[in-house]
Order: C-alpha cells, then structure tokens, then sequence
C-alpha cells in the first residue's frame, strides 16, 4: 500500500537541500499501527512530510527509487525483503547513488545494528526511542549526520572491547592504525561520537560550531582510515577513550 504525496521534479534528489523545502520521508513497516503512528508525528513536524509508506521491503525499494526521498525509516523484519537486504539495496557501498536510511525496530539486537550499519544505514534506532528521537534521527539523517540510539551504542561499542568466544555477532573492523595523532579536542569528539552523540550535540557539549565539529571529524577520519562514525566510535572504545556513563 503507497500513500504517495507529489514528489519534486523527476528525477530530482530529495527536497531537504533546497532552502524551506520540508524533509521528504517514506516510512516501510509491515504493521499498519507503526506506519499510522509515525505519519502522524513526523507529518505534524513544520520541517518533515512523508512522501510514501510501504508495508514490505520489496515495495519499500521500489518506491524509494521512485520518489527519491530525503530519508527511508526501514523496519528490520518485513515480508519480501527484510529490512537489512532494503537498506543495502538503496544504500550500500556498491549503490551509484545512496539513499539515507534510518533503520527502526522493536528486535535490540547486536546483529541487526552491525547488519545495518554495514549496509549503508545512517541511523538505528529502538521503536520504543520515542517520537522525539524519531524526529531527531531523521533531521540529522537529512543533514548528512548519524543518529544511533545511545544505549545501543554503548552496550554495542562495549561489546566489540570485550568480545566473548560464545559470541558470534559480526562487528565492524576497526579502524587501521593511524599514522598520525589526534589532536585533543579531536579526541573530545571522538569520546562523545563514542556515546552515540549527534553533530549538533557534540557541538552544544564542546561549545563550538557546527561547522568545526565537522571539520574535526573529517580530520579523524582521514588519521583513523575509518570509513565512518561506527568505526570512530570503535577506535574510542578498543583504546580506551570511552567509557559509559560520561
């Protein structure tokens, strides 16, 4: 079932990046009740629309390539095509053209976020986060950011220190040994990407801009050959720069 809403010109990206132009999301849940209560919410944000729904991940593909939206919410277990197989198809490392995908799901589990994650998702997120948090991941999802709910990780990044040899969950590769120090205001970053912080939050913790957050990241990135911020969050956590609680 598509509830579609016009979408910009064909073959135009979505609508975030034009000044005033509302975040475009489509919404794929299997259940009616999910796909009703998160319309609901997120339609009555001034800055974010839903463009489409989608009941499972095959519908949920095709009317992403179709309506090019800001932002795909994607539950994990759908009929068709789960939720992870979905996101690597609009936003994996081989998709000419990626989509930003924030994962949703009731299942709390350390397979699904790394499947996730490492198939493009930009977000993962509990649906027991809360509308908030909901509205949050897809702003920072449509601004280039990562939203990944706090407690996942932590109890996540935790786990990759302290494997256990019962466990068998994939975990991303850690980061290649740098060639160069982080400065510390780079680690002050690092530590809260660590905690599952967002941009705008590392910067209203550390009292800087937006702008030089980014700038610091970009830096670690570059020193850490880490494709991405769940591998700066490994790095902080393998040596030693994280700890829950702070």
């Amino acid at each position: 079932m598509t509830t579609p809403v016009p979408p910009g010109p064909a073959g135009e990206p979505g609508a975030a990046g034009r000044r005033g132009a509302p975040i475009r999301v489509l919404i794929a849940d299997d259940q009616d009740m999910i796909r009703t209560g998160f319309r609901f919410f997120l339609d009555a944000q001034p800055d974010i629309t839903v463009v489409a729904e989608a009941r499972d991940g095959e519908e949920a593909v095709a009317l992403a390539r179709r309506e090019r939206p800001d932002v795909c919410l994607l539950d994990i277990r759908m009929p068709k095509l789960d939720g992870l197989e979905a996101t690597r198809l609009l936003a994996g490392p081989d998709v000419a053209d990626p989509m930003r995908v924030v994962v949703v799901t009731t299942f709390d589990l350390d397979e699904y976020v790394y499947g996730a994650l490492r198939g493009g998702a930009c977000g993962f997120l509990l649906k027991d986060s809360g509308p908030t948090l909901l509205a949050e991941a897809v702003r920072a999802a449509a601004a280039g950011d990562s939203l990944v709910s706090p407690s996942v990780t932590v109890r996540l990044l935790k786990h990759v220190t302290a494997p256990t040899a019962a466990d068998t969950a994939p975990r991303p590769a850690p980061p290649a040994p740098m060639q160069e120090p982080l400065t510390e205001r780079e680690l002050d970053v690092v530590r809260l990407v660590a905690l599952g912080r967002t941009n705008a939050e590392i910067a209203a913790g550390l009292y800087v801009s937006l702008s030089t957050v980014k700038t610091h990241l970009s830096s670690v990135q570059l020193k850490l050959a880490a494709r991405n911020r769940v591998e700066i969050a490994a790095w902080a956590w393998q040596n030693g720069h994280a700890r829950a609680g702070t």
